[in-house]
């Protein structure tokens, strides 16, 4: 991080690194500096960088039947720290599926072409010297408007955050502190500085709570609480499934995920009916998931 000092450092298998090294981390990303003390030198560096890093569940996949604690195995104090959190889901969708191999394969296939046409000079890579041009010579700053609305979402935000945890009974895996207002003060004045601006106005606010809303906000509100909601002829769908899954697997008793929906469709129950009741069986902590989901322990 002292390295990369004015640009970036990006960090992969974020979730394996060593417990000392995450205790490091939180000067450089607090202070943007790093401490040493060593052989008798006692110094202070800079670590000026943004950091980007990508971490894998405990399970290796993100589980929708689990809670976001569960599945974002990190310390809040390192969360926190964080401007904005994306969880990415690898969803098994046909088109998307389709268009990344697709994707994948050009790029692979045109390899050789771009490394020859890519030679172009300093003087010509223009986005360079944009970004250059900007960190230099734009500092914008909230105007009273922009920071008076600020305000306002960052108090809506906080009783949102309240409210969620009063109804669900449990708090947040990413806190919304005074660093998340931070947070959003530098994407403002970042999306202000993109425009080559000196003032952060009530659209580049606007536009960096939606940024905050559907990452953040969204990790911190993801979990099974949202999963199902029972209402009318699926409700009563779901309850004859739980009977069903009862007479199937007694108390104390286990069985294979897979091999249970099996039986239950052959007895004529869809099978996204048979899921969703073992999403609400598993909310009552009547069921338990082992060997990553694939096995169903019945509690009660």
């Amino acid at each position: 991080m002292v390295l990369a000092d004015g640009g970036v450092v990006c960090i992969d298998e974020f979730d394996k690194m060593r417990s000392e090294d995450r205790v490091a981390i939180h000067e450089a990303m607090e202070q943007q500096t790093i401490s040493i003390a060593k052989a008798g030198i006692t110094t202070v560096l800079n670590s000026r960088t943004s950091v980007l890093a990508a971490a894998n569940p405990p399970s290796g996949r993100y589980d929708d039947l689990k809670t976001a604690q569960d599945n974002i195995d990190l310390q809040t104090t390192i969360l926190s720290r964080f401007d904005l959190i994306f969880i990415v889901k690898d969803v098994r969708m046909y088109s998307q599926d389709k268009l990344i191999a697709s994707h994948i394969i050009k790029i692979h296939a045109s390899a050789d072409a771009v490394s020859g046409d890519s030679k172009v000079s300093k003087e010509e890579n223009w986005l360079k010297r944009y970004i250059q041009y900007c960190r230099v010579e734009c500092h914008p700053r909230l105007s009273e408007s922009a920071a008076a609305k600020l305000q306002d979402q960052y108090v809506q935000i906080r009783k949102d955050m309240r409210r969620q945890a009063n109804e669900t009974g449990e708090a947040a895996v990413i806190p919304i502190t005074v660093r998340q207002l931070e947070a959003i003060v530098r994407l403002s004045e970042a999306l202000a500085k993109m425009k080559l601006s000196h003032v952060a106005t009530e659209n580049e606010v606007n536009e960096a709570v939606r940024l905050f809303t559907v990452s953040t906000m969204d990790a911190a509100r993801s979990g099974i609480h949202q999963q199902v909601n029972l209402t009318g002829e699926m409700a009563n769908e779901i309850k004859q499934a739980e009977t069903q899954i009862k007479r199937r697997l007694g108390i104390g008793n286990q069985i294979s995920e897979r091999r249970l929906i099996d039986d239950l469709s052959r007895m004529g129950m869809n099978e996204s009916i048979v899921r969703r009741a073992l999403i609400v069986m598993h909310q009552r902590d009547e069921v338990e998931y082992k060997r990553e989901r694939r096995v169903i322990f019945r509690k009660v």
